[in-house]
Formats: C-alpha cells, structure tokens, sequence
C-alpha cells in the first residue's frame, strides 16, 4: 500500500482546507484510515479515523464539529474536511493504513500499518 497525502497550506484562521490521502494497493478498501498530526516539539497526535466501510467515524474533541473524515471507494481517497481552522492547527497531517478492527487501538500511531508522507497545514492568527 502507498499512500499520498496532500492538500495542505498556508490559511488564515477560520478558513479551511480539505486534505486528500490518495492509496494504491488493494487493501485499502477493506481497511481502515486514520489521519494524525504532528506540530514542531510535540508527539504525533490522532486525528480521526474512518471504518472500511465509512460506516464509522472517530475525532479527537479538540476538532470534533470542525473536521470531517470521509473516504470514497471509488477513487481509494480518504478526505479530511477541516473548518474554522485554528493556529493550534498547524502541523504536519498524516494519513495511515489499518489493517486491524477499526473498534481497537485507532487512537494510536503504532496500530497503523501503513503512513504516507504527511502535508503541512500552517495556519496564521
């Protein structure tokens, strides 16, 4: 499985971005995604996380009612909508690969199987 992710910039605050982590692989249908973050000096932190089947969905409460998983099978791409961005935003986003139950362990990194290559989200006051 490799995984692309991109969409991400420079914004204001209170604007928005829709992040895109593009798979190829064939076990990407069948698995779940999960996107995390990594701000500078900090630890990489989860994000949200979509089932197989995009039945199931997951945030953090800090970005809960902001940000918004989705994943369209047809074009094996996972999107994160994020809204009313704050500068506690900013960080670098990754996208990863779960082979395991979506219900155990999503909320952390070494669960994932698969990580693609993150997109910097910068967001100004």
């Amino acid at each position: 499985v490799q995984l692309q992710a991109s969409g991400g910039g420079l914004v204001q605050a209170g604007g928005y971005l829709r992040l895109s982590c593009a798979a190829s692989g064939d076990t990407f249908s069948t698995s779940a995604i999960g996107w995390f973050r990594q701000a500078p000096g900090k630890e990489r932190e989860f994000v949200a996380a979509i089932s197989w089947n995009g039945r199931h969905r997951d945030y953090i409460d800090s970005v809960r009612g902001r940000f918004t998983i989705s994943r369209d099978k047809t074009d094996h791409t996972v999107y994160l909508q994020i809204d009313d961005l704050k500068p506690e935003d900013t960080a670098v986003y990754y996208c990863a690969v779960k082979w395991g139950s979506f219900f155990s362990d999503r909320g952390t990194s070494s669960s994932y199987n698969y990580w693609g290559q993150g997109t910097q989200v910068t967001v100004s006051s």
